[in-house]
């Protein structure tokens, strides 16, 4: 014989809060995650060669780091043309 049920008694779980709470806590978990990943990486990054290179390449054309005209300019290799 079919045993008959109401919707309500068929259902796998309650309808309600506890699947919005474990929303909430599971997506609240994921932000600190990725926010902690962020700090890290940045801690973790290595040392901004852009602007060495940057400051030694001024330091090979005008003699100084701070690129003033009043330092005499490192001896080239080759004279300018």
């Amino acid at each position: 014989m079919i045993e008959r049920r109401t919707a309500q008694e068929s259902r796998q779980g309650r309808r309600g809060r506890p699947v919005l709470v474990v929303l909430a806590v599971s997506v609240a978990l994921m932000i600190a995650a990725w926010a902690g990943l962020l700090i890290w990486q940045g801690a973790a990054s290595p040392p901004d060669y852009a602007s060495q290179s940057q400051a030694s390449a001024r330091k090979v054309v005008t003699g100084s780091e701070t690129g003033s005209a009043g330092a005499a300019p490192a001896a080239s290799a080759r004279p300018a043309p």
